[in-house]
């Protein structure tokens, strides 16, 4: 409608090859290890029965990142946001495959997820890592990393708790930089972009970049 402000969106919607695996993965394993969308707060702790520090994720991707980092810190609780349905089902195969107690997924939206279902004040941390560029300048609106979006984050993260992105897109991170830098809950830890933290891997994808000449920034901050 005229005058509408078109919604901010973690993702636009792909279509994409399911295998088998991941399609009998989603089937099985998504009401074992899954999170339905709900209007209603939910109850991190009740979730996974314990009271340890939470840390989201959006955007898991296919999930060998998430997982990994799932698998080397028990003692954390990660909740994963993803909405295509070939990385929800190949995360919940990882969950599966590796015991992974401390890792549960949401596929739906993450600004709604967020919006809806995340308490004020509730998250230790949020990883947002290597969400799509939109590289085209006509499409920059559609980036996920906007002032309004870090608002949102800041407003459930614990006083203490950080926010760290990643991106391989220069102009990205710079816009990043300065959208987190205007947001007043929070504060840079590192004088500018900070060094890679030794939780998140190293991916495959990122190896073959970085042997290519291309850069990879990372974004930490933290809530005052």
């Amino acid at each position: 409608m005229p005058g509408q402000t078109r919604p901010i969106r973690s993702y636009v919607l792909r279509q994409g090859r399911v295998s088998n695996a991941q399609a009998c993965a989603h089937e099985t394993l998504l009401p074992r290890y899954g999170i339905e969308f709900s209007e209603e707060i939910i109850d991190l702790h009740a979730i996974f029965g314990r009271g340890a520090h939470t840390v989201l994720e959006i955007g898991c991707g296919m999930g060998e990142t998430t997982a990994a980092i799932a698998a080397a810190h028990p003692e954390i609780d990660y909740l994963g946001i993803e909405v295509h349905t070939p990385g929800v089902g190949s995360l919940l195969k990882l969950i599966d495959e590796g015991g992974l107690a401390n890792l549960r997924v949401i596929q739906h939206d993450a600004v709604e997820v967020l919006r809806e279902m995340i308490a004020p004040e509730s998250l230790d941390g949020v990883h947002v890592f290597f969400p799509d560029p939109w590289p085209k300048k006509r499409h920059h609106k559609r980036r996920l990393v906007q002032a309004d979006f870090v608002a949102l984050l800041a407003s459930r993260l614990k006083p203490g708790g950080y926010v760290h992105l990643a991106t391989d897109w220069e102009e990205y991170a710079g816009q990043m930089l300065a959208v987190l830098s205007a947001e007043p809950q929070l504060e840079n830890t590192a004088a500018g972009y900070a060094p890679r933290p030794a939780y998140r891997p190293q991916t495959k994808f990122e190896t073959r970049g970085l042997k290519l000449g291309h850069g990879v920034w990372d974004i930490v901050f933290r809530k005052k």
